[in-house]
């Protein structure tokens, strides 16, 4: 079931010089890049974003933290791309993420976790459209996808 998540690169990603080695570790996976751009997320665009976190101790924090540097949003598409861009991802906590994972191999701190990805369909329509317009989110096909 081909179907499309939005993929945060987080500040820290950036700051970390950590941009090309995840999005490698996504192509690899064989996941497919529809849309991608940098940005500087707004304070408003962020609040958007995090809504299901309002009123959380730790959500004014994140509001700093993702408008603290520029971020790399992506438009992933493949065979359940949600679920492995999750299980790719790792646990929130990079204490508690599997060694292998982006989180577990290079997360910091529960905020400093280099990347975001939704965790539902629901999730992943809404928020492809705060990040992108239709017209910007890309149909192509791969090498592979024409000789299948």
């Amino acid at each position: 079931m081909k179907e499309k998540t939005l993929v945060l690169l987080k500040p820290d990603a950036l700051n970390r010089r950590l941009v090309g080695e995840i999005i490698s570790r996504f192509e690899k996976k064989g996941l497919k890049i529809v849309a991608m751009k940098m940005l500087w997320m707004s304070r408003e665009m962020a609040e958007k974003h995090y809504e299901v976190h309002r009123g959380k101790g730790f959500y004014e924090s994140l509001l700093d933290y993702i408008t603290s540097a520029p971020i790399i949003a992506m438009v992933l598409e493949g065979d359940r791309a949600i679920e492995v861009v999750r299980r790719m991802m790792g646990k929130t906590n990079g204490v508690e993420a599997e060694p292998g994972t982006i989180r577990g191999d290079y997360s910091l701190s529960v905020q400093n976790n280099l990347v975001h990805g939704s965790d539902s369909a629901e999730s992943a329509e809404r928020e492809i459209k705060l990040f992108f317009a239709p017209e910007e989110i890309m149909e192509y096909r791969l090498v592979d996808e024409i000789w299948i």
